[in-house]
């Protein structure tokens, strides 16, 4: 399990722009990384708003945003475009920065279990290390939750 103080693991991952994303490329700025299951549902459509309204504070504080999920970049391409996001999207088909991360895990619906991204947010700072985590995250009011962390960070 990856705890707060803890290296954040390093991947990399396409973009939705189809660039390759390598985390530790981002180091010297703080990230929100954020895991989310699917692109286009309900609570990742106003997770991914709620972080887009905020992005002009979000780099006002020094950090990026980028959201993870295991949808292919042509889904997240759709989703982007749809929304209007103005943060990157990564594809995490092969769920390696899931299971890096540990949100990739066993979750139960009406009785049947399966494996799928657990809703999680890691702000890392500009070392490289996992600032605060978040886990099983609950949509509203997150983002502002974790924009007055990355504020708390920089002073």
């Amino acid at each position: 399990m990856l705890n707060d103080g803890d290296t954040a693991p390093d991947f990399t991952l396409p973009a939705d722009d189809g660039r390759a994303i390598q985390l530790k490329m981002l180091r010297g700025k703080a990230v929100v990384l954020y895991f989310y299951p699917k692109d286009d549902t309900p609570g990742c459509t106003q997770q991914a708003k709620s972080f887009s309204c905020l992005i002009e504070e979000f780099h006002k504080a020094g950090a990026r945003v980028i959201g993870v999920s295991p949808e292919g970049t042509r889904s997240h391409q759709r989703f982007k475009a749809k929304h209007a996001l103005a943060f990157d999207l990564l594809a995490d088909e092969d769920k390696i920065a899931a299971e890096r991360y540990g949100t990739w895990v066993e979750k139960s619906m009406y009785g049947k279990k399966y494996m799928g991204v657990e809703r999680s947010t890691f702000l890392i700072d500009k070392s490289g290390k996992v600032a605060k985590s978040w886990r099983k995250v609950k949509v509203p009011g997150h983002a502002e939750e974790v924009l007055a962390e990355v504020k708390a960070l920089k002073a």
